[in-house]
């Protein structure tokens, strides 16, 4: 199964990704697993480090589906991106089952966290932390990266598997955690598939 934990920079996807892991079956694959590897010898959005990302995510993603592992994948979704659409699209289909949660919290929560010793531990990109405050906000202006923002091109992907929203300001990881768990157990086949 193939569990995509969706927001905008600094929601708690990785935090919260781990804290599933830990109490489940699933492993995290985070965005930047690939991003990081491919920021010194590429920079960040060139022809080839977008290729590179893009081709490091499809591979990892069909590896787990060929050997049945419950993966989360976290990463940054501009909701009204054709181009980002597509390309979840085809991830998606690559397992038999899906199943979508997003994290939301204000633009003052995430800056906040932007500077957690998490953060900026396990993201060397994070560390020059003026520049990735700076980002935070640019992405916020440039893209819609909660379905609370009204029409956005994903709403069609995203009526096809099941979809959380947390929110999580004020709201400690091991808590959405526990909330996702419980939903995914909802979603198991007890019953018939909601996933068929």
């Amino acid at each position: 199964m193939l569990l995509v934990l969706f927001g905008p920079p600094a929601v708690g996807k990785m935090t919260i990704g781990r804290a599933v892991s830990q109490s489940s079956t699933f492993r995290l694959f985070h965005n930047h697993m690939t991003i990081e590897p491919l920021l010194e010898t590429f920079g960040y959005g060139s022809p080839p480090f977008n290729t590179l990302n893009n081709e490091f995510r499809r591979r990892v993603l069909e590896e787990a589906a060929a050997h049945d592992v419950d993966l989360i994948f976290s990463l940054v979704w501009a909701l009204d991106s054709p181009e980002d659409l597509a390309q979840m699209d085809s991830y998606a289909r690559i397992f038999e089952k899906v199943a979508f949660v997003e994290l939301r919290a204000d633009l003052a929560t995430r800056l906040g966290r932007n500077r957690t010793e998490g953060r900026l531990l396990h993201k060397a990109s994070k560390r020059d932390v003026e520049w990735s405050d700076d980002n935070v906000r640019q992405m916020q202006t440039q893209w819609q990266m909660t379905s609370a923002d009204g029409y956005y091109e994903a709403g069609e992907l995203l009526s096809r598997y099941p979809h959380l929203v947390l929110d999580t300001v004020g709201v400690a990881s091991a808590v959405s955690a526990a909330s996702i768990v419980e939903w995914i157990d909802t979603l198991r086949p007890c019953c018939p598939d909601p996933f068929s």
